[in-house]
């Protein structure tokens, strides 16, 4: 985050940390007084986990359904104290989203509002980084709501981020026309309703993880999305996976894990 707001911890970088207690420039009581700062912060309606990016690698991410503004705005104040410098708060409403821009404004911090996607991110995003692209291709436009999901999550959590929107096998040479974009990602995200088939010609096609998203995207027999949730379990090309129904933002933040692993001896 950014502003005057930032006046609490510095984001804790314990490897940064342990690197100078190597080299002699920190002693190891300053070292562990740096790493001991409080795990989480109990603000009485949340208790805000402030060392979730020091154990999986992203910060905790706000749930907005189901939330007031005052409260996601909170749980924001409370992140950035910590030194959080950017929140994404997903499933969010614009409604919603004008009163919490209105009072991280007031506070200094910067705010962007992705409506297709429905996220709302406070803070700065970092540049893209990590092993290559990630490709997201949709079934049909129907689709672009649950792809955008996907795609502002991981753009914002530093991915570079190719969109292939309405390459369903209904037009398949539609698809074809994209080869060169989805056997060059290092993760393709393919997200389709209906009956699903687009994950398995994916699949066939990609040299990568492919995640497979169903959408509820579909008529009476789609069945709100589990006929292609079984279809996509059911998939017979190797290297896919399935999230749930509609969980584009699971997708993204997958293929962000995926695209920024490194080998451990």
């Amino acid at each position: 985050m950014n502003g005057h707001h930032m006046h609490g911890n510095e984001e804790i970088d314990v490897r940064a940390i342990l690197e100078a207690v190597e080299k002699g420039e920190m002693s190891a009581d300053e070292a562990l007084t740096r790493i001991k700062i409080k795990p989480y912060e109990d603000i009485g309606y949340a208790k805000v986990d402030l060392h979730r990016q020091l154990r999986q690698g992203v910060a905790e991410v706000i749930y907005g359904a189901g939330k007031t503004a005052e409260q996601i705005v909170g749980i924001v104040s409370s992140m950035a104290d910590a030194g959080q410098k950017s929140v994404m708060i997903t499933r969010l409403d614009a409604d919603k989203s004008d009163l919490v821009a209105a009072a991280v404004g007031a506070a200094g911090i910067k705010y962007e509002y992705h409506e297709a996607a429905r996220i709302g991110v406070a803070g700065e995003v970092p540049g893209p980084s990590g092993l290559g692209r990630i490709v997201i291709a949709t079934g049909g436009t129907s689709d672009i709501p649950v792809a955008e999901e996907a795609a502002v999550t991981a753009e914002t959590l530093g991915n570079e981020v190719v969109r292939l929107y309405d390459v369903g096998v209904a037009g398949i040479h539609r698809l074809l026309d994209s080869k060169e974009e989805i056997m060059s990602a290092s993760v393709v995200i393919a997200i389709a309703g209906m009956e699903g088939a687009l994950a398995s010609v994916v699949g066939g096609m990609a040299d990568c993880p492919v995640i497979a998203v169903p959408t509820s995207v579909g008529y009476g027999a789609a069945f709100e999305g589990l006929t292609a949730l079984l279809s996509m379990l059911n998939s017979c090309a190797s290297g896919v996976s399935v999230v749930n129904i509609d969980n584009g933002f699971g997708a993204g933040y997958m293929a962000h894990m995926i695209n920024h692993m490194s080998a451990r001896k």
